[in-house]
């Protein structure tokens, strides 16, 4: 299976300790050049920049089709923009990316965008997390990753786990 992520999935796993699940769901990731400059922004470490950096699973790509990053770019940020530009010319089975107006852009374009909410529910149905309620919770308050009480539950449900 052929996959792209954008920066988030791999931030927000990283700041919760599930950084491992990608390859363990995936074998492999590829990344764009964006994406790697978001990960090392301001010479500052964000979760998930050793992780990436140390991981020789992860393949980092650089975008051919630079006009259409730019003209994605009206709407979205750079790593987003490469993200959906780097699916289309892999052509990826899937996109790891949460930002709506992200993920509407790759469905226009026929790709098949999964958030970190997504890889923790494919994770619970492959028995490589118990239960995912707990890094829901890492999601929200280690993190600071915004889910909506109602994506919360609707999570939850999917998981089959208590509300």
């Amino acid at each position: 299976m052929k996959v792209v992520s954008n920066t988030s999935p791999l931030t927000n796993l990283a700041a919760i300790g599930q950084f491992d699940l990608l390859y363990k769901l995936y074998d492999e990731i590829n990344i764009a050049d964006g994406v790697w400059d978001e990960l090392n922004a301001f010479g500052k470490s964000w979760p998930g920049s050793r992780e990436v950096a140390a991981a020789n699973w992860i393949h980092r790509h650089t975008v051919k089709n630079q006009l259409w990053v730019s003209s994605l770019q009206r709407d979205l940020d750079r790593g987003e923009s490469e993200s959906i530009v780097l699916a289309s010319e892999l052509d990826a089975d899937m996109i790891l990316l949460d930002e709506k107006a992200g993920r509407n852009a790759a469905m226009r374009i026929k790709l098949k965008p999964v958030g970190v909410i997504g890889v923790l529910l494919e994770a619970k149905q492959k028995c490589l997390v118990d239960i995912i309620r707990p890094h829901l919770d890492s999601l929200r308050e280690v993190a600071g990753f915004r889910i909506s009480d109602s994506l919360y539950f609707h999570a939850l449900t999917l998981a089959n786990e208590k509300i």
